[in-house]
């Protein structure tokens, strides 16, 4: 049950937008085992004066197309299913919409399963 927010600088196309969240959802189905059609995800686009990164913090030389991915799961994900997350969004994120990989930076949030509601006000996992 993953929410997904996705920050970048604004102007890029529609199609690009969407290759990202093609490629974050098929990384979290082969890395998470997410079920199908669980999709809700998130794109905000930043003015460049509203949109700052690090271009080198942590040796990694970064450019204006970095794009900032958050994740909150379940708390139940392994250190290698998250590791395996990170690098097959990696992957696909190259392939389409071809966005570096030291331009791609991953964050992953945890929460208790009793701390979600996905509709009609219950703790459908709790």
């Amino acid at each position: 049950m993953p929410l997904v927010h996705i920050s970048l600088r604004k102007g890029k196309p529609d199609a690009y937008r969407q290759a990202i969240f093609d490629s974050l959802y098929r990384a979290m189905r082969e890395a998470l085992g997410v079920p199908e059609d669980d999709q809700f995800m998130t794109i905000t686009e930043h003015e460049p004066a509203n949109f700052r990164y690090g271009a080198s913090c942590f040796g990694i030389a970064r450019s204006e197309d970095v794009v900032y991915i958050q994740i909150t799961v379940f708390n139940t994900r392994t250190s290698e299913q998250k590791k395996a997350l990170f690098k097959r969004t990696v992957e696909l994120l190259g392939d389409s919409p071809g966005i570096a990989a030291e331009n791609v930076f991953i964050n992953v949030l945890e929460a208790a399963k009793e701390n979600w509601s996905v509709g009609h006000g219950l703790a459908q996992f709790a």
